[in-house]
């Protein structure tokens, strides 16, 4: 499954090495995000229910203020 996707970092990614990816498209069509550590990409993913996956960004995001 991971390998066909599109793997993106967050724009707030400075490449310190770390770093989390995510494949928008696939939580788009599934809604579900998968998500892996840029560090090690033949890795497994994780998978999160989209409307949790929104809760999680928002909560980070809160925090980063």
């Amino acid at each position: 499954m991971t390998e066909s996707l599109r793997w993106i970092k967050s724009s707030y990614s400075d490449n310190g090495g770390q770093c989390i990816e995510w494949a928008p498209e696939h939580a788009n069509t599934h809604g579900a995000v998968p998500v892996r550590d840029s560090k090690n990409p033949q890795g497994p993913a994780l998978l999160f229910p989209a409307p949790q996956w929104s809760h999680f960004v928002e909560y980070a995001r809160k925090q980063s203020v």
